[in-house]
């Protein structure tokens, strides 16, 4: 997941731990690089978001464009999401993820070393139920990704969107058609959930 800082690397090597918190691979703890960019959603916000999502997350197809250390990627495929795509730049986060889903025996999770805007800009668009908009902050990245979502023709009639975001959800300027479901924040990050209308 995005960062607005550096995270310090610890005395265990480098790696940093996310625990899944519900559905087939509950309690199972996971290791992910630690790098500056790269940090899991805190498990209260992703308990309070899953819980958002409790009916709209088994069976879905599921996109996490920024998707770091993949904890909410790795949650969603957890609860029967029905498949998962994860991007991210940084080559050491997918190859970390790729041995994550070796590990869960995941089949059904999909990885690709790639920067978000461009995949979403230039791949033929697949439909997604739900995607999760975790990007580094302070590059103005989500109106042009949610943009591109919108108007590429990547989302699902009635999809969910995900957001984190340094600045309230109220002044994103997202697309016109995406009603606000819930919001919350956390320290200083803001987090919502948004359905496309």
């Amino acid at each position: 997941m995005a960062s607005t800082s550096p995270v310090k690397t610890r005395a265990h090597g480098g790696q940093g731990q996310l625990r899944i918190i519900g559905g087939e691979w509950r309690s199972r703890k996971l290791g992910f690089p630690e790098a500056p960019g790269l940090r899991p959603t805190p498990d209260r916000v992703r308990e309070t978001l899953f819980n958002w999502l409790t009916p709209y997350v088994a069976g879905a197809k599921v996109l996490d464009p920024f998707a770091g250390s993949g904890a909410l990627y790795l949650e969603a495929l957890s609860r029967g999401a029905s498949m998962a795509l994860a991007l991210d730049a940084n080559a050491e986060a997918i190859a970390s993820l790729r041995h994550n889903l070796d590990l869960l025996r995941c089949t059904v999770g999909q990885l690709l070393q790639s920067d978000a805007t461009r995949y979403l800009e230039t791949q033929t668009p697949t439909p997604f139920d739900l995607v999760f908009l975790d990007p580094p902050f302070h590059q103005n990245l989500l109106p042009a990704t949610c943009a591109l979502l919108e108007s590429k023709g990547w989302l699902a009639p009635a999809a969910w969107i995900y957001t984190e975001s340094e600045t309230p959800p109220s002044s994103l300027q997202l697309p016109a058609g995406w009603r606000l479901h819930r919001e919350k924040k956390a320290g200083q990050v803001y987090y919502a959930l948004w359905q496309r209308g």
